[in-house]
């Protein structure tokens, strides 16, 4: 049987780094197992805020074609702004009473005039070149997966225009994000958002989501099917690695200006003073960008000598030290507004089988697959006792040698199993 050829619209492939690369990475490898050819659209000149090489050459280890148009970008352009041009394009937004003038000017710029993103101008090169190209090729399915959001907009005429099957991945809800509204969106702006995203679902012939409360929420807008993929894992490193000798707490990835779980830095800072042995062995690991207001809560609480800050580091050397950390630590923003996000790490972590300290808002999806899975305990912003009683069991554990995990069922959440159900979406148009 001939395979179906399908066409993945995405801005982000390797070598850019961070998150957002890693899901049609994987769907991309391992679609071809389940009869799809997948072929990659993306920008042959993008400006992607952090670079991971460990990804390219993933990429050389299984075929796909790649087809490569320019984009204009206008993080680019404003260079002469170049620390704060930086820091927006990953996300990275300071609170409201600390940020100068260039960034809310450039805030109000991004958010007022480069609708949906600043992605914006790629959409109508892309369409006109994709027209010819998924024409010449008889190509029937595209799918388009966003943020940022105006790759879902190219998806979206290209259906109109050649009336192809078209799949919208959401990796990230669109209006309801917390980033979204730290934007200074005009009225206008907003409206246009909103607008925007309901022709967007009520358009797709196939939703994609990566959790249960995105879904619930674009119910309420579309009527359109939507199904629940959540990110996964990938086998990275089979070789063993020794855990650290210090009783490690690690967090990987951003840690945001909100971000700032400031009830574990006082819980941490309580049992060096209560408990010797604890002060003696305690070590605070950070891999990726962590912002002044985190660290300084963390100096507060007399900890920033247990700090080890590490910065970013590449996927490869990333997963080391979730699998020799003693605990992994999953931080998420204390708002309704994430309680929607399942953090790709968030797998990563469960597949590292190393015990998962998770905190964030109450009533999150995160919490759902800890439990199915009993990879981890999770913690809202409140929980001192429970979250103090948590850390002391896991620390006399290793102390006893015994702090271990008893997963179970995480085969579900390996990339390979993800993409049969990809798989079996697409061939359901």
């Amino acid at each position: 049987m001939d395979k179906k050829q399908v066409l993945v619209i995405t801005y982000y492939w390797p070598p850019a780094g961070g998150p957002g690369v890693q899901r049609w990475l994987k769907f991309v490898k391992y679609l071809p197992e389940f009869n799809i050819d997948p072929v990659v659209y993306c920008p042959s000149n993008p400006s992607y805020p952090l670079i991971d090489e460990s990804l390219v050459e993933e990429t050389s280890k299984f075929s796909v074609k790649i087809i490569k148009q320019p984009i204009a970008e206008p993080y680019k352009i404003a260079k002469l702004f170049s620390k704060q041009t930086k820091a927006i394009s990953k996300g990275v937004i300071s609170e409201n009473k600390k940020q100068g003038i260039i960034e809310r000017i450039m805030l109000f710029v991004r958010g007022n005039f480069f609708i949906p993103d600043a992605r914006k101008n790629w959409i109508k090169p892309s369409v006109s070149y994709l027209v010819k190209y998924i024409t010449e090729e008889n190509i029937k399915t595209i799918i388009t997966t966003g943020p940022p959001h105006s790759m879902h907009l190219i998806g979206m005429k290209l259906q109109k225009e050649l009336n192809v099957k078209w799949i919208a991945d959401f990796r990230d809800p669109w209006t309801s994000i917390g980033y979204h509204k730290k934007l200074k969106l005009t009225k206008r702006a907003k409206k246009k958002h909103k607008i925007l995203e309901k022709q967007v679902l009520k358009n797709a012939n196939q939703i994609i989501v990566t959790s249960w409360k995105t879904k619930k929420e674009f119910q309420g807008i579309t009527k359109q099917p939507i199904e629940v993929i959540t990110n996964g894992y990938d086998n990275y490193i089979n070789h063993k690695v020794n855990l650290d000798e210090m009783f490690s707490i690690s967090h990987i990835g951003s840690l945001l200006f909100d971000r700032n779980p400031k009830v574990l830095w006082k819980v941490l800072a309580d049992l060096i003073k209560e408990n010797v042995m604890f002060a003696k062995k305690l070590q605070l690991n950070f891999v990726g960008f962590i912002n002044n207001n985190v660290l300084d809560s963390i100096k507060k609480e007399g900890l920033i000598n247990y700090v080890n800050n590490h910065g970013y580091l590449e996927h490869n050397q990333a997963v080391v030290f979730q699998k020799k950390s003693q605990i992994l630590l999953l931080i998420e923003i204390d708002s309704k507004d994430t309680e929607a996000i399942i953090p790709g790490k968030l797998f990563e972590y469960m597949v590292a089988n190393r015990p998962i300290i998770a905190i964030g808002p109450k009533e999150a999806d995160v919490i759902r697959i800890l439990r199915e899975t009993n990879t981890g305990h999770y913690f809202n912003y409140e929980d001192y006792t429970l979250l103090k009683e948590q850390i002391l069991n896991h620390f006399n554990s290793y102390l006893d040698n015994h702090l271990i995990t008893e997963s179970r069922g995480l085969e579900k959440y390996h990339r390979r199993s993800l993409s049969k159900s990809l798989a079996a979406v697409i061939n359901e148009l």
